[in-house]
């Protein structure tokens, strides 16, 4: 396991930074590469199968979820265009699928459910980019998110929504640079900027359920994802090394209070809406 981003790109010196997280994993779970990237495979058809299978007619049984990415996909006016307009309504819809008690991939949890699918899926049918090449970009996500994991958090009741949406957007940020010739320095430099972009985002479902804000803040998720990406490819970065990002991440959701850490407390569960809403249950 890889403790470090530093590590991670050190490992990438001398071969493909997806190749450097896949042996990595193989030595870990002591498991064959075919093995490995079968897997990951699995994985990438689950994404794409999670947008193909979403209803627009679906209602979570809270009701607060259901047809709001199909709504998205109709606007015919969009001033995103229609690339970011498929990014916004994929990520929807696969926040809404995961609502709707709906089979979807956890990356790097199931409140972030949304975030790589909206990016990847729509950018590998306008790149025209191969299946096996989605799977080396997923491992390039994985390998951010594992060192995400350990210097930091990926949950939500530990470290904020940072720690969901934020972890999947500096994931995929890194993948889609990955996907458009970053190197492995830019995919770091893109991470980075995701997470600092999203430094002390907090935890407040209403109604202590995955759904609101949870899953628009996908939309967010993968937006910002894609700016960071572009800003990367350009040659900027944020200024701080993207270790130091992901333990000043983990030290802001360490100091969130616990109302703000998933537990319905505060934010936005807080609001006399939010309250009225998680009352009527």
């Amino acid at each position: 396991m890889f403790g470090s981003v530093r590590a991670l790109l050190s490992a990438a010196a001398d071969k493909p930074l997806w190749q450097a997280v896949l042996e990595e994993d193989c030595h870990d779970r002591d498991a064959a590469s075919g093995a490995s990237m079968t897997r990951m495979a699995q994985l990438w058809q689950a994404m794409k199968q999670s947008v193909l299978d979403y209803d627009p007619a679906h209602r979570s049984p809270s009701g607060l979820s259901g047809g709001q990415g199909a709504q998205m996909e109709a606007l015919s006016n969009s001033l995103c265009g229609p690339f970011l307009q498929e990014v916004m309504s994929t990520a929807l819809k696969v926040g809404e699928h995961s609502a709707c008690m709906g089979r979807i991939v956890a990356a790097p949890t199931a409140g972030a459910c949304g975030v790589l699918p909206a990016v990847l899926i729509p950018l590998q049918r306008q790149d025209q980019l191969s299946d096996e090449d989605m799977v080396k970009h997923l491992y390039v996500a994985a390998g951010f998110g594992q060192v995400i994991a350990a210097r930091a958090s990926i949950s939500g009741a530990e470290g904020g929504c940072q720690a969901e949406v934020g972890s999947a957007s500096g994931m995929a940020a890194a993948a889609l640079a990955a996907a458009r010739g970053g190197t492995p320095k830019q995919m770091a430099a893109a991470c980075a900027m995701a997470l600092q972009n999203v430094m002390g985002l907090v935890c407040d479902p209403v109604a202590g359920l995955v759904e609101a804000p949870c899953v628009k803040r996908n939309v967010m998720g993968a937006v910002n994802a894609l700016s960071c990406t572009d800003m990367a490819l350009a040659g900027l970065d944020g200024g701080i090394p993207c270790d130091e990002v992901i333990d000043a991440m983990g030290t802001v959701g360490r100091a969130l209070p616990s109302s703000l850490r998933g537990t319905g407390g505060g934010g936005l569960a807080a609001t006399p809406t939010g309250q009225r809403i998680a009352n009527s249950r």
